[in-house]
C-alpha cells in the first residue's frame, strides 16, 4: 500500500516505491508491483507501468506510453507521442487537447525486459521489443526488433544479444 499522495488517479501495484514522493509528478498512470521511480520523474495520465521495472531519476514518460514487466529505463529519458508538435490550430488559437487528440496521439510500446540507456529519446509511434538494448544518448525513431541492441543518432542496429 502506498502511504504517500503523488496525485490523485493514479494506480499503484503491491510495493511499488516512489523515491521522494515530492519530487516526481504523477498523475492518471498506473505503476505495477514491485516497480520503482526515482525523483525528478513525470509520469503522465494514460502511460502504464508494469511490474518489477526500474524508471530511474530525470525521466518524462507521457500519455501514450505503455512499460511492460521488467524494463529499466535509465537517467533522463525522454519519450515522445507527438512527432509533428505544435501550440497553435490553423486559426491562431491554443491547441486544445480533443484537437491533439484528431490529430492522433503517437502511442509507443516498451516490451517486457527491454533496457533503455540513459539519455535516449524515444519517438511516438515505436515499439522496443523483448530484451532489446537502446544506447545511452541514442534517438529511437523506428521499431527496436526483439533482443537488438541499438545506439546512435538515429539509432541503428548494432547486434544482437545472442551474438
Amino acid at each position: 500500500m502506498v502511504n504517500f499522495m503523488v496525485v490523485e488517479n493514479t494506480k499503484f501495484g503491491k510495493g511499488a516505491k516512489v523515491f521522494f514522493p515530492d519530487l516526481v509528478n504523477i498523475y492518471g498512470a498506473e505503476i505495477g508491483d514491485n516497480s520503482r521511480v526515482g525523483t525528478f520523474v513525470e509520469i503522465q495520465k494514460g502511460a502504464k507501468i508494469g511490474a518489477n521495472c526500474k524508471i530511474s531519476s530525470h525521466t518524462f514518460i507521457c500519455e501514450g506510453v505503455t512499460i511492460e514487466d521488467g524494463v529499466f529505463v535509465g537517467h533522463g529519458v525522454m519519450f515522445i507521442n507527438d512527432n509533428h508538435p505544435r501550440a497553435i490550430n490553423e486559426s491562431g488559437q491554443l491547441e486544445t487537447e480533443v484537437e491533439w487528440k484528431q490529430r492522433g496521439m503517437q502511442c509507443t510500446t516498451v516490451k517486457r525486459g527491454a533496457s533503455i540507456g540513459s539519455g535516449a529519446t524515444i519517438l511516438g509511434g515505436v515499439t522496443i521489443g523483448e530484451f532489446a538494448v537502446v544506447g545511452a544518448g541514442a534517438v529511437v525513431t523506428k521499431d527496436v526488433l526483439p533482443k537488438a541492441i541499438v545506439a546512435g543518432v538515429p539509432a541503428r542496429l548494432l547486434k544482437y544479444r545472442d551474438e
